[in-house]
């Protein structure tokens, strides 16, 4: 099933790489995603396709390809300092991925979760398509080690959340020119909303009722993003309001490598962000934005933004309305 020989051609900020050889798929792979190791038992002859588009940090993919391996290996890890999560939506043919001492089988219609910063394995054994969405970890509202539960774990879209949630993405992949400027940055980010609903149903389930832990803390996450706005939003407040004590409650998120002042600046920052590059808020003043989720100090909110995004805010959204 080879395809017409062209190169990397874009209409609409969609990108298009057509593989003349495996060499050229080869290079291809890593440089729309992260540096991989690819090889193939049958390089020659070798078809393969990557369709790909990004809406602000969200990189989403169509692969297509003859059958291969992909390795995500200690060595190249060790050269990257960007940690990203991957979602891959088999939509044709069958794939394997393996993490974490887990294996996932892919039929058409299921997804898997995986880690760019640990190593990866996916095999194809014969030819295949599959969406691809690559998101730096902080735009989920899981902690990365909650998420680490889930990583090699197949996801079914035949049934329950997963069949309201795959036939969203696949047509979001199927229509990647509409990932572009505002509308596609807030389509993207209602995708990853809606792959954090799947992750929390999935690990629910893998966590049954005993798990008293595990719901607790996902009511302090929930409590936490429905008062972002709230000015007394601290540790006092959180703990009183889930009858726990505030050393308790430190506990809980030392346990996920962060702390509840960090992980409520970040949930607030992801906010913010969001508005910025919404026209509907276009009008409105970046300090009006920073107060409607809790950040009172207009100049502190600057600094802790730039030096989150590498861009300040009135940069962030003049970048959106030029795009």
């Amino acid at each position: 099933m080879p395809y017409p020989t062209t190169q990397a051609v874009s209409a609409s900020r969609v990108t298009t790489s057509v593989a003349r050889n495996f060499s050229e798929f080869r290079t291809a792979v890593s440089e729309s995603f992260v540096p991989l190791h690819v090889t193939s038992s049958r390089p020659d002859p070798f078809w393969g396709r990557i369709r790909s588009a990004d809406a602000d940090e969200v990189h989403v993919s169509e692969v297509s390809a003859a059958e291969h391996v992909v390795e995500r290996t200690p060595e190249l890890i060790a050269r990257s300092d960007r940690h990203y999560f991957k979602l891959s939506l088999q939509l044709s043919g069958t794939g394997l991925l393996i993490q974490d001492n887990r294996e996932a089988v892919l039929q058409p219609g299921d997804l898997a979760v995986y880690d760019t910063h640990r190593p990866y394995s996916l095999v194809f054994d014969d030819d295949f398509r599959t969406m691809v969405v690559m998101f730096p970890k902080h735009l989920i509202d899981l902690p990365a080690d909650v998420v680490a539960q889930l990583t090699a774990v197949t996801m079914s879209g035949k049934s329950g959340v997963g069949s309201i949630i795959v036939p969203f993405l696949a047509q979001l992949v199927g229509n990647l020119e509409q990932l572009n400027g505002a509308t596609g940055a807030r389509l993207a980010h209602s995708a990853l909303d809606l792959v954090t609903t799947m992750f929390a149903n999935e690990l629910d389930i893998a966590s049954g009722p005993g798990n008293a832990h595990q719901a607790l803390m996902q009511r302090i996450r929930a409590y936490i993003d429905a008062n972002l706005a709230s000015t007394d939003l601290g540790p006092t407040q959180i703990a009183a309001a889930h009858f726990i004590s505030t050393r308790h409650l430190h506990g809980l998120f030392r346990e996920q490598g962060t702390t509840v002042s960090s992980w409520i600046r970040t949930r607030r920052l992801e906010r913010c962000r969001r508005d910025l590059l919404n026209p509907l808020y276009g009008d409105r003043p970046v300090a009006a934005i920073a107060a409607r989720w809790g950040f009172v100090d207009a100049a502190h909110f600057s600094r802790v933004f730039k030096s989150t995004y590498a861009e300040s805010p009135s940069e962030l959204r003049a970048s959106g309305r030029a795009a």
